[in-house]
């Protein structure tokens, strides 16, 4: 991907991406904020401590090239997401399923819109269509009760395989999404 932006027509509104650079940081750390706002909201209590995601993550993201924004017309970041080529370490054991193929994959993961948009299935959207423009094979992983990504997930013809763990041994619900 490259750093220039460009744009997605989505439900007939503009929204822009681009990769994220320092200088965003504060409003990302706000999407963030609002995000884990919003899980405890739905009765996601456990995904994402108030220290996830630190700056020293999202720093590490844009250093890497890996975060995007996606900013509406007006210039306002609306969402973000991490697009990281695989193979992701935790993904290489699955538990209680399998992965379907062993082809070639990116990896989502930070996902979050902010709670001021009315955009929040565009960020979805342009999360999955744009990644979908660099590789055939999607994977990302979200906590079991965060019901609100397995609804999206769902919706965008994910499929659950199992369950990987994190580093720190906690489990996710892991989907795969192969381009049709």
């Amino acid at each position: 991907m490259t750093n220039a932006p460009f744009k997605l027509i989505l439900y007939l509104k503009y929204m822009n991406i681009r990769k994220a650079t320092y200088d965003d940081i504060p409003r990302l750390l706000q999407i963030f904020s609002e995000a884990r706002l919003t899980m405890r909201e739905s009765g996601n209590m456990h995904q994402w401590p108030d220290t996830y995601p630190s700056e020293e993550i999202i720093r590490n993201d844009i250093s890497q090239g890996h975060c995007i924004i996606c900013y509406d017309e007006d210039g306002t970041i609306q969402g973000t997401y991490a697009c990281i080529p695989g193979p992701d370490t935790t993904y290489a054991k699955i538990y209680d399923g399998e992965w379907p193929d062993d082809e070639p994959y990116y990896v989502i993961h930070r996902i979050a819109a902010s709670r001021s948009t009315d955009r929040k299935e565009s960020i979805a959207d342009i999360c999955f269509s744009s990644t979908f423009l660099m590789t055939d094979t999607i994977r990302i992983d979200t906590h079991r009760e965060n019901t609100i990504m397995q609804h999206i997930l769902n919706k965008h013809g994910f499929r659950r395989c199992g369950t990987i763990l994190l580093a720190n041994g906690e489990p996710r619900e892991a989907y795969h999404k192969r381009k049709i």
